[in-house]
């Protein structure tokens, strides 16, 4: 059971972030030598812009390598091989989505990005399995399935464990979020954002202003520049900035519905290449973290006080919310 927060524990009144800001990264290690000095460093980071930066993750990076490469070779397939693995009504959610097949909720223009999802592995008689689907297998590219689902299961691992700081940081049980995880509907995401030799669309960018649908997303540094964030209270885009060997997470609406916005998920996007670097494609690999399908997400009653009214009165299962941001983003068709 929540413990009651202190009182006046609400969305935090931002510094000034119109000027130049940095996400200092926060390295794994401190919780190991102090949790709570790591706890707050990640909550602080979490209210102030919604996004954290985490050194020394503990993720292979012998595995992260393998997983760019497959994820590389995937692409670099023909258009024909790779349409094979798409499934028009699956919405997005396994498997390959083509170029020009998802926008941002509430803009018209397409984003320049074609991507693969990996799932869960469940067993087929498993009670979920009629909403997690299965993951197709990739025969063209020999290690895709091995470094993809190990990928996977690495940061499901990882996403679970800050999980724990995050919910004792909310003055809730140390596994409120894990038990609520443990099966859920998570997704591995590989991202191809192709060299744009031509100028693109008025409009058209790599990945419009959007926020994630999920409780956290756990993101490894892209070969290149993009990625920007929007924090509440801000006038401008922030550029994120990973240190090779590090690791960007962000608070989801999910995560945000739940805490009634003491946690913000931030609007964020991936703008178009500078002209000196619109020659090379940019491949990313962000991991989504989902609740389990049937978990009702409703505001915490100790993330209510005056000061913080409820926000979202009711509540919704993630599965019905996950929908409804799939039909939103263009990805499901009424």
């Amino acid at each position: 059971m929540a413990r009651p927060l202190k009182a006046g524990y609400g969305p935090p009144k931002l510094r000034d972030l119109r000027m130049s800001f940095e996400i200092k990264p926060i390295s794994l290690k401190l919780r190991d030598q102090n949790a709570e000095a790591f706890r707050n460093a990640l909550m602080t980071s979490f209210k102030e812009t919604g996004f954290a930066v985490i050194e020394d993750h503990g993720l292979d990076q012998a595995l992260i390598d393998r997983a760019y490469k497959a994820s590389r070779d995937f692409f670099a397939l023909p258009a024909d091989l790779k349409q094979n693995y798409f499934d028009p009504q699956g919405g997005g959610q396994r498997g390959y989505t083509p170029f020009g097949t998802e926008n941002a909720k509430g803009v018209a223009a397409i984003d320049l990005k074609e991507f693969w999802h990996t799932g869960r592995n469940l067993p087929a008689d498993h009670p979920k399995a009629d909403i997690m689907a299965e993951t197709p297998s990739v025969s063209e590219v020999s290690d895709f399935d091995g470094a993809t689902n190990e990928l996977f299961q690495a940061f499901d691992m990882l996403g679970q464990d800050l999980l724990r700081s995050i919910a004792i940081g909310l003055d809730l049980e140390a596994d409120y979020f894990t038990k609520r995880v443990k099966e859920g509907n998570s997704i591995l995401r590989l991202l191809h954002y192709p060299a744009q030799e031509t100028p693109p669309a008025e409009g058209s960018v790599r990945a419009a202003a959007h926020e994630d649908i999920n409780v956290i997303t756990l993101l490894l540094g892209a070969d290149e520049a993009g990625l920007q964030v929007k924090p509440r209270g801000a006038d401008n885009w922030i550029p994120v900035y990973a240190p090779e060997g590090s690791m960007v997470i962000n608070v989801g609406d999910m995560l945000q519905r739940l805490t009634n916005n003491v946690l913000q998920s931030t609007t964020h996007q991936v703008v178009n290449p500078a002209p000196e670097r619109s020659r090379f494609s940019r491949y990313s690999m962000p991991f989504f973290l989902h609740f389990e399908p049937d978990v009702e997400i409703a505001s915490l009653d100790n993330c209510v006080t005056d000061e913080n009214p409820n926000h979202y009165p009711g509540s919704i299962t993630a599965n019905a919310y996950l929908l409804e941001r799939l039909r939103e983003i263009g990805l499901i068709k009424d």
